[in-house]
C-alpha cells in the first residue's frame, strides 16, 4: 500500500489509465466515452494537484521502488518539491483543459470518431506525471517515450490532413533526437558513477552523490540540454513547435504549448541544479543567451503571422525564453557565490513556468473556442467576434494582458522578478557577463514591448472591428463546459498576480533545497501585501495594492459614463470624407505587423510582391491588385534545409543498390562473406 503524496499521485496515474482501457468497450457510444473520460482526467488532476501542494508546502521527499523495470533495474519514483512544483502545473492545467474537452471535443461528433484522441489524451497526461516522478534514468526515458509517442498521435488526430501528417513527422524526428541527446547525458553521468563496471548508476540518488569532472560534467551538461530545449522549442531548435500546435486539436494544443514545454525546464533543472550540482558561471551564461535568443526571435517570428494558433505557438519560444533567461541568471549566480540573487532568479524562472502554463493554456483554449464557431485560424478572415462571443472575447483579453506582463495579472510579477534578478547584479568578474546582463535587460524590455504589440493585434484583428471574412459563418459561443475552462485559467491568472507573495513562499522551499537559501527575507517579511525580492528598500510591488487602484478607475469611469443619460452616443465611422469604406478596408493583422516588418526584416526571410489587373478599357487603372506575402524562418533555410537535402541525396544513392535483379543481391551476400572472412580471428 502506497501512502503519503507519492501515493496519492501514483493512484492519480493509475486513473488515467482507467480510460485507456474503457474507450474500446465505449467506442459506439461517442458522447458517454467523452464524458466518462475527461471526467475521469479532471478527477486524477484534482488528486494530482493536492499531491504536488501538499508537497511543496510540507518539504516532503518521498521514494518508492517498483519492481516493474528490467531483471535487477526497477524502477525509482520520487516525489520532492520540485517534483511537486511541476506535478502541480501539470495537474492543474490538464483540470482546466479536462474540463474545457467536455464541450470541445463534441465538436467532432458526427464527423469523426475520438476514440484515439481520448486514449492518447490520458496517456498524455500519464506520461508527463511519470516523467516528473522519474527517479532513475531508465523510468525517466521510458516516460519520455510515452509521453512523445502519445502526443505524436495527438498532432496525428487528423490525420486526413498533410499538414497534420508533416507536422507529427517533424515533430517526431525532433523529439527523438532531443531524446537520444538525453539518453547519451544519462549514459555519461551512469558510466562515471558506476565506474563503467555495473549498472548501478543508472539511479538518480546515485548520480547526485558521484564527483563528475568538468570536461564529463559539461559534456553530460551540454547533452542535456541539446536535448531538452529540442523539446522546449528553444531557437533553433524550434522549427517543429509552430508547425505541430496549430494543427492539433486545440485542447491539444494548450496542453503541449502550456505543459509539456515545462517538462523540458524541469529537466534542465533537475539535471543541472540536482544531479550535477556545481557548474562553472559559462554555463549558465549559454543558457542565458540562447534565452535571449529564443526571447527575442519569438514574439518577432510572432508578430509576422496571421495565423492565430501559430501566432501563439511562436509565443511559446518567446516565453520559454523567458524562463530559461531566469534559469541561466540562477546559475551564474550561483556560480560566482551570490545564493540570494540565484534563488530570486530560479523563483522567477519557476513562477514564469507557472504563469505561462495558466495563460497560455487560456490562450489557446480561446483560440480553440474562435476555431470550434467559426472554423477559421486566419485572422485576416475574422473580426467583430466580440459581438458574438463576449464570454470568449473578455477571456481572451484577460490572456492577452496576462501574456503581455501587464498588472494586475500574473505575467507581470515573472518577468518583473526577472527585471529585478538583472538589475540587483553586482559587478561580476566577467567581461563577457558585464555586457551580457545589461544586454539581456535590455532585451527582455524590448521582448515585453513587442508581445504587448503583438497581442494588441491578436485580439483587436480578431474580435474588434467587423467580420473581414468574403463568408460570414453561423458564429456561436462556446458552451458552459469550454467557458469554464477559461474562467477557472483566467481566474487564475487573476490571482498569481494579485497574491504573489502566497505562492513565492509556498516555492521558496525550492531554491532552500538546491541552492541552500530562500528567495530572500525581505519577500514575505513584513506582510503578504508587499513582494520585495530581497529587501523592501531597494524594490518591492504590491499586486493587491494595484489590482484595486485599477479596479476604483474602472468603477469610476463607468459610474461617470452610464449615470448620465446619453454620456455615450453611437456615431458613423469617420472616413476622411470618403463615405465609401466597408468591411475589407480594416487595418488586418499583415498590416499591423508591416513597421515591425520594415525594422527587422533581415531576421526573416520576405518574399512580397504586387500583382495587378488592368481593366479592359483603361489599361492604365487596375481592374484588381493581389498582394502577396511570405514571410519564412531562416533557420529553416540554413540549417534544415541542407540536412533535408542531404538524406535525400543520399537516398536515392543507396537506393541504386536496389537492381531488381537476383545476380546483384547475390554479389551483395558473396562480397559480404568475403569481408566477414577477412576480419574474423
Amino acid at each position: 500500500m502506497i501512502t503519503g503524496p507519492i501515493g496519492i499521485i501514483f493512484y492519480s496515474i493509475l486513473l488515467l489509465f482507467l480510460p485507456v482501457l474503457l474507450a474500446p468497450l465505449l467506442k459506439n457510444n461517442q458522447r458517454v466515452l467523452i464524458n466518462a473520460s475527461f471526467l475521469t482526467a479532471s478527477a486524477a488532476s484534482l488528486l494530482g494537484i493536492v499531491a504536488g501542494v501538499w508537497t511543496v508546502g510540507g518539504a516532503f521527499t518521498n521514494r518508492i521502488i517498483l519492481a516493474a523495470g528490467l531483471p535487477d533495474l526497477p524502477f525509482h519514483l520520487r516525489l520532492d518539491p520540485l517534483a511537486g512544483f511541476f506535478i502541480t502545473v501539470i495537474c492543474l492545467m490538464s483540470f482546466f483543459i479536462s474540463v474545457y474537452s467536455l464541450g470541445y471535443i463534441k465538436g467532432y461528433l458526427g464527423r469523426r470518431p475520438v476514440t484515439s484522441l481520448v486514449i492518447f489524451y490520458n496517456l498524455f497526461l500519464a506520461g508527463m506525471m511519470m516523467v516528473v516522478l522519474a527517479d532513475d534514468a531508465l523510468f525517466f526515458l521510458i516516460s519520455w517515450e510515452v509521453m512523445a509517442a502519445a502526443s505524436y498521435f495527438l498532432v496525428m488526430f487528423e490525420d486526413e490532413r498533410i499538414e497534420n501528417r508533416r507536422a507529427a513527422f517533424l515533430y517526431m524526428i525532433m523529439a527523438h533526437i532531443g531524446a537520444i541527446a538525453i539518453l547519451l547525458s544519462f549514459g555519461v553521468m551512469a558510466g562515471l558513477t558506476a565506474g563503467l563496471g555495473g549498472f548501478n548508476g543508472y539511479t538518480f540518488d546515485a548520480m547526485r552523490q558521484a564527483q563528475f569532472p568538468i570536461g564529463w560534467a559539461t559534456t553530460a551538461f551540454l547533452l542535456a540540454f541539446f536535448g531538452f530545449a529540442a523539446k522546449a522549442g528553444v531557437v533553433p531548435l524550434h522549427v517543429w513547435l509552430p508547425e505541430a500546435h496549430p494543427v492539433a486539436p486545440s485542447n491539444v494544443s494548450a496542453l503541449m504549448s502550456g505543459v509539456m514545454l515545462k517538462t523540458a525546464i524541469y529537466g534542465i533543472v533537475r539535471v543541472t541544479f540536482d544531479l550535477l550540482g556545481t557548474f562553472p558561471w559559462w554555463w549558465g551564461a549559454i543558457v542565458l543567451i540562447f534565452g535571449l535568443i529564443s526571447a527575442v526571435m519569438g514574439v518577432l517570428y510572432a508578430l509576422m503571422q496571421h495565423d492565430l494558433k501559430r501566432l501563439l505557438a511562436y509565443h511559446s519560444v518567446e516565453n520559454i525564453g523567458i524562463i530559461l533567461i531566469g534559469i541561466g541568471l540562477s546559475m551564474i549566480f550561483t556560480s560566482f557565490n551570490f545564493p540570494m540573487l540565484a534563488s530570486l532568479a530560479l523563483i522567477a524562472g519557476l513562477y514564469h513556468t507557472m504563469n505561462h502554463a495558466v495563460f497560455k493554456g487560456l490562450l489557446f483554449m480561446g483560440a480553440g473556442a474562435v476555431l470550434h464557431a467559426t472554423n477559421e485560424r486566419n485572422m485576416e478572415e475574422m473580426g467583430g467576434l466580440i459581438h458574438r462571443m463576449p464570454w470568449t472575447a473578455a477571456l481572451f483579453l484577460i490572456g492577452c494582458v496576462s501574456i503581455s506582463a501587464l498588472p494586475p495579472f500574473n505575467g507581470f510579477v515573472s518577468e518583473w522578478l526577472t527585471f529585478q534578478a538583472f538589475l540587483l547584479s553586482p559587478a561580476l568578474t566577467s567581461p563577457l557577463l558585464k555586457l551580457l546582463i545589461p544586454l539581456g535587460a535590455a532585451l527582455l524590455a524590448l521582448t515585453g514591448a513587442l508581445a504587448a504589440a503583438c497581442f494588441v493585434k491578436a485580439f483587436g484583428v480578431t474580435f474588434l472591428g467587423h467580420w473581414r471574412g468574403h463568408r460570414m459563418p453561423h458564429v456561436h459561443e462556446a458552451d458552459w463546459f469550454m467557458r469554464s475552462g477559461m474562467i477557472l485559467a483566467a481566474f487564475t491568472c487573476l490571482v498569481l498576480g494579485v497574491l504573489p507573495t502566497f505562492f513565492i513562499d509556498w516555492m521558496n522551499i525550492i531554491p532552500e533545497q538546491l541552492l541552500g537559501t530562500k528567495m530572500g527575507a525581505g519577500s514575505g517579511a513584513f506582510g503578504w501585501l508587499w513582494l520585495a525580492p530581497v529587501a523592501r528598500e531597494r524594490a518591492s510591488y504590491s499586486g493587491t495594492i494595484v489590482f484595486l487602484g485599477i479596479l476604483v478607475v474602472v468603477v469610476a469611469a463607468y459610474i461617470i459614463l452610464h449615470v448620465k443619460p446619453g454620456a455615450i452616443q453611437r456615431v458613423p465611422i469617420w472616413d476622411c470624407g470618403f463615405g465609401k469604406l466597408n468591411e475589407r478596408m480594416q487595418y488586418n493583422s499583415t498590416a499591423f505587423a508591416m513597421p515591425i516588418r520594415r525594422i527587422f526584416g533581415f531576421l526573416f526571410h520576405i518574399r512580397e510582391r504586387v500583382k495587378l489587373t488592368p481593366a479592359g478599357a483603361y489599361p492604365a487603372v487596375p481592374k484588381r491588385l493581389h498582394y502577396y506575402l511570405r514571410i519564412r524562418d531562416r533557420f529553416w533555410g540554413w540549417l534544415y534545409r541542407p540536412v533535408v537535402e542531404f538524406s535525400f541525396w543520399m537516398s536515392r544513392r543507396v537506393g541504386r543498390l536496389q537492381q531488381g535483379r537476383i545476380q546483384a543481391y547475390l554479389i551483395y551476400s558473396f562480397i559480404t562473406i568475403i569481408v566477414l572472412l577477412v576480419f574474423s580471428k
